[in-house]
């Protein structure tokens, strides 16, 4: 009996136009414009935690040099504000947020491919422990910096997607 409706569902799932991002494994489109993608140095700690994570998901480490089709120009903004007060007057919490904005550039053609941003943000406990205070803010940055990274790949994913002939 299950099998009766999991073919109807099956065959409705692949008409309604959905297809694997990564289509074609490593030679597929998407994965040969990541691999293509350069990214120069961002400036301070942020800018490094953000590049290389950037630059561990495009896959750059084999690619050989001079190979570039395209460059991701990112600009940062990184922010630690207080949020709430004690009755003391002392800081209770703190948010970080990193937002990046970037564009990705094609390299024969000067032409800026994607025009973008991306960012998120996260909660910081201060604790009465300096230390374990700026630990908490240190692993918020380097987590912050992933997430963003992560967020810029798949919007050049889809950027590259679409830019290739795929439907989207």
């Amino acid at each position: 009996m299950i099998r009766l409706t999991a073919l109807p569902l099956a065959l409705l799932l692949g008409s309604c136009g959905l297809q694997p991002m990564y289509a074609g494994g490593s030679s597929g489109a998407v994965a040969q414009g990541l691999v293509a993608i350069d990214v120069p140095a961002i400036e301070g700690k942020a800018g490094w935690l953000v590049r290389n994570a950037l630059t561990d998901r495009l896959g750059a480490a084999g690619k050989p040099v001079g190979a570039a089709r395209y460059r991701l120009d990112v600009r940062l903004d990184d922010k630690l504000e207080g949020l709430g007060l004690l009755s003391d007057d002392t800081i209770a919490r703190e948010r970080r947020t990193l937002r990046a904005r970037y564009q990705l550039v094609d390299l024969t053609s000067g032409e800026i491919v994607l025009d973008a941003t991306a960012g998120s943000d996260a909660g910081i406990d201060v604790v009465s422990s300096e230390y374990a205070t700026i630990a908490a803010e240190q692993s918020a940055l380097e987590n912050l910096a992933r997430e963003v990274a992560d967020r810029i790949i798949t919007r050049l994913s889809l950027q590259l997607r679409a830019g290739s002939g795929q439907s989207q």
